[in-house]
């Protein structure tokens, strides 16, 4: 299986920037970690791409996090990345699942919902968070996001997002585009632009024909059109630890940890991401009250 990776580009001579993304392996990996069924696995799967996306707009040691709620019986999916490459997600609701829809597609908007809002709020380094949101609009999510950018970053983009479960719950192929329309871009261009992603065939199509992430564009914006500037290995990575939930737990006050340990003898903890489990002894939390002012 070809590696993750993001492509950065621009087109039309600086007019437009892209991005574009295999994600297979990565949605796999949260698809193994949640055993998510497959409307959960597109759900996620298109979140993580995006957001790997948004991370690659990202610079050093800045990232982000994406909230999806659409009050759809997935719940909320949450996912993070940063600007290397690195991103992680999980559904409330991993077992997810209903029939196709009326065109014979995973029904994402059943799952998701419609009533409710992405929310992005990105930790660029300084003492605020910039937080940004937009109500969903169709629940399928590339629509979404696209109207994210529009609506709360006042960026002209058209995001494509698309993943492929086989029978057996596993990925088949998994990734995504966002291209974005630079300020002073020519209106020829913008036509260009529209007119192509009108008649594009559907990213999941692509994706599943093999397409690189820079065919993708070629595809859509026309190889001559294109410069590729980046090629940036992207991958699932959780950075939770024992020492990053044993700080967790010390914020939950005397009180909390002191009942911890008279009647559980020791804590137990679940990364959400990972599902990796970390476990603390009655000493080790013993030590967080002796620790505390």
């Amino acid at each position: 299986m070809t590696k993750d990776y993001i492509v950065k580009a621009l087109a039309y001579g600086g007019q437009i920037r892209a991005y574009s993304a295999l994600t297979t392996e990565s949605v796999q990996e949260a698809q193994t970690s949640h055993y998510t069924w497959p409307t959960a696995s597109a759900a996620l799967g298109r979140t993580m791409t995006a957001t790997l996306m948004m991370g690659a707009m990202l610079k050093g040691e800045q990232k982000l996090t994406v909230t999806v709620d659409g009050n759809g019986p997935i719940g909320k999916i949450i996912a993070d990345a940063d600007a290397k490459g690195n991103v992680r997600g999980y559904v409330t609701n991993p077992q997810t699942h209903f029939p196709l829809n009326e065109i014979g597609k995973l029904d994402v908007r059943r799952a998701v919902g419609t009533d409710g809002a992405i929310t992005v709020v990105k930790d660029i380094g300084l003492k605020d968070y910039f937080s940004g949101s937009s109500p969903l609009i169709s629940g399928e999510l590339g629509d979404d996001f696209t109207y994210y950018f529009a609506k709360s970053e006042q960026v002209p983009s058209s995001v494509g997002l698309g993943v492929l479960v086989n029978p057996d719950n596993s990925i088949k192929a998994a990734g995504g585009f966002i291209i974005q329309v630079m300020p002073g871009a020519e209106d020829e261009t913008i036509t260009k632009l529209e007119n192509a992603i009108n008649e594009m065939t559907p990213v999941s199509k692509l994706i599943d024909q093999g397409l690189t992430p820079e065919e993708l564009l070629f595809e859509i914006l026309g190889e001559e059109n294109v410069q590729i500037l980046e090629n940036l290995p992207a991958q699932f990575e959780c950075h939770c630890g024992h020492d990053k939930f044993l700080n967790a737990i010390k914020g939950l006050g005397e009180a909390e940890i002191q009942n911890m340990i008279d009647v559980d003898h020791g804590a137990e903890a679940e990364c959400h991401f990972c599902r990796s489990k970390y476990t603390f002894s009655e000493e080790e939390l013993q030590s967080l009250l002796g620790k505390r002012e």
